[in-house]
């Protein structure tokens, strides 16, 4: 189906000998244990590479078919799959969660209960919040709301326990990463009738033919298994595993990606492969024969109603719909143009899709937290531009 939109390389050109350093030197000096790295360019891919292991202790290596558990690799999936019902007229972006989940009704310190839309929580700027962001004794910690990531409760029940905390602000007002993408998987089911990962599915994963993405790992014998950060190397996670984050730590439990145990996380809980999410951010490309959604819906993603002031991802750098967006190049000292979509995943992800250069680039490591927000994204972004210097527009 994609084969005149993903021809692979026959071969790797040369000038990504940066790039391959830059994977190299990751891997030998401890920050990553295993990647698959991914760059396209104009609708192509020119270069792929899977390096170092999937399973260290097990020699195990890693290739390119291996499938990672994508954390918020997810959202932009789901984000998708949202306005895809927009499109279809089964959901409206300024109409109250509280049309779908009449029982939602999280309350500010003052008691009052604000209106929160389908906007706000497509934009994190619901006044809610995540455990992982907050100290050890934070509000969502004492209530016991799960992140996503170790959910072993029903969805209901996670709803009850996030409306039972007080809003961080009241919507609309501010920018906060949080759990909205959960509560808007429940008020996605409740629109359109069907199971989170059926609509996922139906909506986006099936059309883009991305066959190994999910929120259930279809192979487990290609599966990664996930590192943390240690000294002098990464640490395999345990089967629950509490991770140094920002004021506290992000709780993981590994079996909730091939277990029915918790409910799918639409802000977490999806697996898949680098190859299935190159797919998606080529869908984004303007002139793409694969295009998921109509050219007004791609052009909303790709702006940034949360302006640069929320720096989510550092200066220069505001929100949009599953991703933050580059407003100001030069404040956010990098390389990308204007407009490029950026976002992570704290299993140790990264990926941007740069639509003036026409740049996508796919990083899915299984060590958190280097592999998300540490030298690693940074070097393999530094990499591709000057891989690419000499083609791109001067």
């Amino acid at each position: 189906m994609f084969a005149s939109v993903l021809p692979l390389a026959n071969a790797q050109p040369p000038s990504f000998a940066v790039l391959d350093t830059a994977i190299d030197r990751a891997i030998e000096h401890g920050r990553i244990v295993g990647a698959v790295v991914l760059v396209a360019h104009e609708g192509e891919i020119v270069f792929r590479r899977a390096a170092g292991f999937a399973d260290r202790e097990q020699g195990r290596p890693m290739r390119e078919d291996a499938i990672f558990r994508l954390a918020s690799v997810t959202k932009p999936i789901v984000s998708a799959t949202v306005l895809r019902l927009v499109e279809q007229g089964k959901m409206d972006l300024q109409e109250p969660v509280t049309r779908w989940l009449p029982q939602f009704q999280p309350r500010m310190p003052d008691g009052s209960a604000p209106q929160i839309t389908i906007h706000q929580l497509l934009t994190h700027t619901a006044g809610l919040s995540y455990g992982f962001l907050e100290p050890m004794d934070g509000p969502y910690r004492r209530a016991g709301v799960s992140d996503g990531l170790d959910a072993q409760l029903t969805l209901e029940e996670n709803l009850r326990r996030i409306a039972g905390v007080p809003l961080a602000y009241a919507p609309g007002t501010g920018w906060h990463y949080s759990v909205a993408l959960d509560v808007l998987g429940a008020a996605m089911q409740a629109s359109a009738g069907n199971g989170l990962a059926e609509l996922v599915r139906q909506e986006v994963t099936d059309p883009l033919d991305m066959r190994d993405t999910g929120f259930r790992v279809i192979d487990a014998g290609r599966l990664v298994t996930p590192y943390q950060d240690g000294n002098p190397e990464p640490v395999r996670m345990p089967a629950v595993a509490e991770v140094p984050y920002a004021q506290a730590s992000i709780r993981f439990r590994l079996d909730n990606a091939t277990t029915q145990s918790g409910y799918p996380s639409a802000g977490a809980g999806m697996s898949g492969t680098a190859l299935d999410f190159m797919r998606f951010l080529l869908s984004l490309r303007a002139n793409s024969p694969h295009r998921l959604l109509n050219q007004e819906t791609i052009a909303a993603m790709m702006q940034a109603p949360v302006g640069q002031q929320a720096q989510t991802q550092g200066p220069g750098w505001g929100f949009g719909y599953g991703w933050s967006v580059l407003v100001d190049p030069q404040l956010a000292g990098t390389p990308q143009g204007r407009g490029t979509i950026q976002w992570g995943g704290v299993y140790g992800h990264s990926w941007f899709f740069d639509p003036v250069h026409d740049i996508a680039v796919v990083a899915l490591t299984n060590t958190a937290i280097e592999g998300m927000a540490g030298d690693f994204p940074i070097a393999v972004r530094d990499a591709v531009y000057r891989a690419l210097k000499d083609v791109l527009p001067r």
